[in-house]
């Protein structure tokens, strides 16, 4: 059986504003190589930029890896560890009987891309010692800045 690359993964997702124009930035790091990403969208929230930068680092890998994908985002990592996310799936998007589950079109990526790859996710503290952290929120905050942002079709449809 073939042996899977360990690949590391840092993700973070900022919002000017929430909701207001936000976006996301990832470092992977595979056997001393980098590769950073970032990408913004002119109006979405801060959870779905969390959420898009945790799909955007793990649809980069072209076969399937064994990752660790460190976050600072608690709502992303409780979610996958503690399985609400596949709960609320299987209840239909439905936290519960009277709210539904915010998210569910990139839950779902995230969940089929977990499925697709093994992956463990792990909480950071953001805005502390993580240098990688720190740089994947830079890129966060530059790309939500950028003049011509992507629209969010999920979301900037809303209200």
């Amino acid at each position: 059986m073939k042996r899977l690359k360990h690949v590391v993964i840092y993700t973070d997702g900022a919002c000017l504003g929430n909701p207001g124009p936000g976006g996301y930035g990832v470092v992977l790091l595979y056997r001393g190589n980098r590769k950073e990403l970032s990408g913004g969208y002119r109006k979405t929230t801060n959870n779905r930029m969390e959420l898009m930068a945790a799909i955007v680092g793990l649809k980069a890998l072209k076969e399937k890896c064994k990752v660790t994908l460190y976050s600072d985002s608690a709502y992303l990592v409780k979610a996958i560890a503690e399985e609400w996310a596949k709960r609320w799936r299987k209840n239909n998007w439905r936290r519960n009987k009277k709210k539904r589950a915010l998210n569910p079109d990139l839950w779902e990526e995230l969940l089929q891309l977990s499925d697709t790859h093994q992956v463990e996710f792990k909480w950071v503290k953001g805005h502390a010692r993580s240098a990688e952290n720190n740089r994947c929120d830079e890129l966060a905050l530059e790309a939500a800045q950028q003049p011509s942002l992507s629209v969010d079709q999920e979301y900037d449809g809303r209200e």
